[in-house]
């Protein structure tokens, strides 16, 4: 029909509006594209990746640090290591405060002969480090000797002062199939 609307937008007239709609947008989306090429790539957490390598390796130290406090019953190292507001739930799941821990290392309830860490992960949010490994455990206790496989999670905080403390610390028994306690 003569007049209508339909027929007043031609292929080519077609063409004409749809580049003058859309090509502002296309060219702020290619650049849009073009500026986030430039920039450097964002890290993982918000962290610059020379500051996340420093991190991870001043975690790995202090897991270093906590395994040998562990190993050596060093009450005084591990007192160093954990924050004031320590929490830990053991693997028996029990809620074990600072103090209690640095007692109940003092007094060598419990007693590593082997410790042994694999599968670390640490991922950074911010001034939180999340720790979580496979520890391989040998140890003595007043009921006898245990061993076994256990994960646990860590959680390290940078304080006011620029120092990592734990703050919190979860193990789990790996079961094998058939386990019932």
């Amino acid at each position: 029909m003569p007049g209508t609307l339909a027929n007043a937008f031609t292929p080519t007239s077609r063409r004409r509006t749809f580049g003058r709609l859309f090509a502002p947008a296309v060219f702020a989306v290619l650049a849009a594209l073009a500026a986030g090429a430039s920039a450097p790539p964002a890290q993982a957490g918000g962290m610059p990746r020379a500051q996340k390598h420093e991190s991870r390796h001043e975690i790995d130290q202090l897991e270093e640090v906590w395994r040998d406090a562990v190993l050596k019953s060093n009450t005084a190292a591990m007192e160093g290591l954990l924050a004031d507001d320590y929490m830990a739930i053991t693997a028996n799941g029990t809620l074990q405060t600072k103090e209690q821990a640095l007692a109940n290392l003092r007094a060598g309830r419990f007693r590593f002969i082997t410790l042994d860490i694999s599968d670390r992960k640490v991922r950074f949010y911010g001034t939180t480090a999340l720790v979580t490994s496979l520890a391989e455990i040998h140890a003595t206790t007043p009921e006898g000797e245990i061993s076994g496989s256990y994960r646990y999670t860590r959680v390290y905080v940078r304080d006011e002062k620029g120092e990592w403390k734990i703050v919190s610390f979860e193990a789990s028994r790996i079961r094998e199939p058939g386990d019932r306690k």
